[in-house]
């Protein structure tokens, strides 16, 4: 169990979850932070309301959610190959960790930015401030604290995910915790792998509550 092979490996791969959790959570996040502004700014008392956008984007952001993560791992090989080249490894897994936490993402940044004081809000648009000043300097800028917890939610999510995919081939510790652990029936490596990745988790959530409550100006 703990030969250096071993221990090496286990490093490799903590490294290779990593990278899929950060890369994948920079590339959802591109998608679902436009996307979860889009869903506040159209809503029916938004800043631009659209009716018709706000449904589509709604609709859209449900039924991917509703789809379990292994279950979409699956469907979207044929859209995997295409963009990475191939259904398996590392960097093929971000195509299918990133379709899955966009609209998880949007869901948060939509629930941060509701939680903006609309006052503040009435108060800019008094001033004649146009959308995209509200957007950036009022909606997001009240809402970064709230908008760093919800990052650090998706993080641990993302890197469950990612864990997940280790069924597939995907690497990381899922994919030792399946290989060793599960099909050699190895409870060490399991084990092993379980508080790697619970170590994980807890890493990113103290440094993302650290870094919120360092950004929130109501705590100073």
């Amino acid at each position: 169990m703990w030969s250096s092979e071993m221990i090496m490996m286990l490093i490799e791969n903590t490294g290779i979850t990593l990278y899929m959790t950060l890369t994948s959570t920079l590339m959802a996040y591109v998608i679902g932070l436009p996307m979860g502004i889009a869903l506040v700014i159209t809503a029916r008392d938004g800043l631009w309301p659209n009716g018709i956008l706000f449904k589509i984007l709604d609709v859209t952001a449900n039924i991917v959610r509703s789809v379990p993560f292994l279950i979409l791992l699956i469907l979207v090989i044929p859209l995997t190959r295409l963009i990475a080249g191939r259904s398996y490894g590392a960097t093929a897994t971000i195509v299918p960790l990133t379709i899955a936490a966009a609209p998880f993402i949007a869901r948060l940044v939509e629930s941060s930015l509701l939680e903006v004081d609309k006052g503040v809000i009435e108060a800019a648009q008094s001033m004649g401030a146009s959308l995209w000043t509200i957007i950036w300097k009022v909606l997001l800028a009240e809402a970064r604290t709230s908008l760093i917890v919800g990052a650090t939610i998706a993080l641990g999510t993302i890197l469950g995910y990612s864990a997940m995919a280790g069924v597939v081939g995907g690497g990381g510790l899922g994919d030792i915790a399946i290989r060793y652990g599960y099909y050699r029936y190895d409870s060490e490596i399991m084990w092993t792998t379980v508080i790697l990745l619970v170590l994980l988790v807890q890493i990113l959530q103290v440094i993302g509550t650290r870094l919120s409550k360092k950004l929130d100006k109501r705590s100073r």
